[in-house]
């Protein structure tokens, strides 16, 4: 219902660029703000590992799947990378996912650390890959504007799909294991608000130049929504409990 309305102000106001222009700021600074309260939820995670790693248990990292947070990495990095690309240059996209793109790097450096598997170096490799590519198309994002969005669109699309194996995987594992192990709920519950207001936003944009951004954010939000009925699922039921017991990890 809100999103319709939200809808329906855009296109009621199509011709009248000052009132679409309101919309587009109104809705681009609440969705500003819900990224810094999502930004709040990644550091938490962050920060339940260092506490773990402080605490010297021995599985730091364990429960986080590499799968799952690589694939959240690329989905701000993505969003990052789309904000640049489309004309005009939409700051409210670009420097909020940037930082988020950090701290999720932070978190992948954690497992990398924790596991020291072929994987988890893998996921750092691609990641400081990522962020060379990135930042050479900012810096030369004039000269490859003509191709760069259309290249971005298929992107975004496409983390959609990754993201949506990634967290598949994240939620086998806790229903596999019954527990939610250095998982923090508080990550899912804030990123959740933000993806509801990044719909919004991408709405206010025009469904023309947004339908991606509200594609991957639907899909986020779903998966979101998945992982935190999990939690309830872990403290209640039998089955969960017994698979707890009966871990090997």
């Amino acid at each position: 219902m809100f999103f319709g309305v939200v809808y329906l102000i855009i296109v009621d106001n199509n011709g009248k660029g000052e009132i679409v222009g309101m919309w587009y700021d109104l809705f681009g600074t609440i969705n500003t703000i819900f990224i810094f309260v999502s930004l709040y939820g990644v550091f938490l995670q962050l920060n339940k590992v260092w506490l773990r790693k402080r605490n010297r248990e021995t599985k730091v990292t364990q429960m986080l799947s590499q799968n799952q947070f690589t694939m959240s990495f690329l989905a701000y990095f993505s969003f990052f990378i789309y904000g640049y690309s489309i004309d005009p240059f939409n700051h409210y996209m670009v420097w909020p996912r940037l930082f988020a793109s950090v701290l999720v790097t932070l978190i992948l450096f954690e497992m990398w650390q924790d596991r020291k598997s072929k994987p988890s170096l893998f996921c750092i490799l691609f990641v400081g890959l990522s962020f060379v590519v990135g930042v050479v198309g900012l810096v030369f994002n004039d000269t490859l504007s003509g191709q760069s969005q259309d290249f971005q669109t298929i992107l975004i699309v496409t983390v959609s799909a990754l993201l949506a194996q990634g967290y598949a995987h994240q939620i086998k594992l806790i229903i596999e294991s019954g527990k939610t192990g250095a998982i923090d709920i508080r990550m899912s519950q804030f990123i959740l608000m933000m993806d509801i207001s990044t719909i919004a936003f991408a709405i206010s944009m025009g469904v023309r130049d947004g339908w991606p951004l509200i594609v991957l954010a639907f899909v986020s939000g779903m998966t979101k929504l998945v992982i935190m009925y999990l939690f309830r699922w872990v403290r209640i039921s039998p089955k969960a409990e017994y698979r707890r017991l009966n871990s090997k990890s």
